[in-house]
């Protein structure tokens, strides 16, 4: 019965030891000069304004949620594509109560203004 967890424990292995000789390689390997330009946050270029522990706002959070609820939508989407034949009928009108419930709250988002960006 173990003889079947073989492969995944090799793989497993294969991965945590190219992992480590990716880590232990950068460290021996690399060229460390700090300065303080380098030991800043980066910011796209410009120099840091504020403190980092400011809070963000909570519109941030919902796009972030917004985005994560629309992939969620692909992944299903993909899915159910694929085995589309063999739902039938039910499989279809299943995927369009969702799509409804989808567009529905898209439109309560949107007239919410969870998607303006101020």
């Amino acid at each position: 019965m173990l003889r079947e967890y073989v492969p995944v424990l090799m793989i497993f292995a294969v991965s945590l030891g190219a992992a480590v000789v990716m880590v232990v390689g950068s460290q021996i390997l690399s060229n460390r000069r700090p300065t303080s330009v380098k030991g800043e946050p980066y910011e796209s270029g410009i120099p840091p304004l504020g403190d980092t522990r400011d809070r963000f706002a909570v519109k941030y959070y919902v796009v972030a949620m917004l985005f994560l609820l629309f992939d969620v939508e692909v992944v299903v989407l993909f899915t159910w594509a694929v085995v589309f034949r063999e739902l039938g009928l039910f499989g279809f009108v299943a995927i369009l109560l969702f799509l409804l419930m989808l567009v529905v709250g898209l439109l309560y988002e949107w007239k919410k203004g969870a998607l303006e960006w101020d």
